[in-house]
């Protein structure tokens, strides 16, 4: 038993949060971290984004996890950890413009975990009219009795035969 609690032990001090110092207003509530999360995403085409912004935010293990519609009407994902999001998308999102805003969000709470759906709409220009995408973020948190964390976000975005439905739709 005095074994077995020592290797338990180590593992937790292994995988203590050690992340990046956060600014304490990114992390200080759930839709402070949110707002965060949301914001350093976001910016006009040839915008440099502060992905150590974006890596204070998260767990060191969090992940991004895509789903999306493949070609065989299967629906796939990928499973990106926040360096691998940064690599594979962050380069399209500097490049191109990319706004993200929520629009509509359902949230469950319980003890220190929060989970919550943030319906979404992305847009190349912050002013564009239209919503070039919408989708639902299906995103994860801890707090740890200092601050929040993100542990990971899951997210779909709409398609013809995958329609938001309306309750997801309802203004914040």
């Amino acid at each position: 038993m005095r074994r077995l609690t020592l290797l338990l032990l180590t593992c937790f001090a292994f995988n203590s949060l050690s992340a990046q110092k956060a600014k304490p207003e990114d992390v200080a509530s759930v839709d402070a971290i949110i707002a965060a999360l949301y914001d350093v995403i976001s910016g006009p085409a040839g915008e440099k984004r502060d992905w150590d912004r974006m890596k204070s935010l998260f767990i060191p293990e969090g992940r991004l996890i895509p789903s999306y519609k493949q070609p065989d009407g299967k629906v796939g994902y990928r499973w990106w950890s926040i360096q691998d999001y940064i690599d594979q998308a962050g380069a399209n999102l500097e490049k191109n413009g990319f706004f993200e805003v929520e629009i509509s969000r359902k949230q469950e709470n319980y003890g220190t975990v929060v989970h919550l759906f943030s319906t979404y709409e992305s847009r190349r220009k912050a002013d564009d009219e239209k919503p070039f995408a919408r989708g639902i973020n299906s995103i994860q948190l801890m707090f740890d009795s200092e601050r929040w964390w993100i542990v990971s976000v899951y997210w779909r975005g709409e398609s013809p035969d995958h329609k938001i439905p309306e309750k997801y739709l309802v203004k914040n």
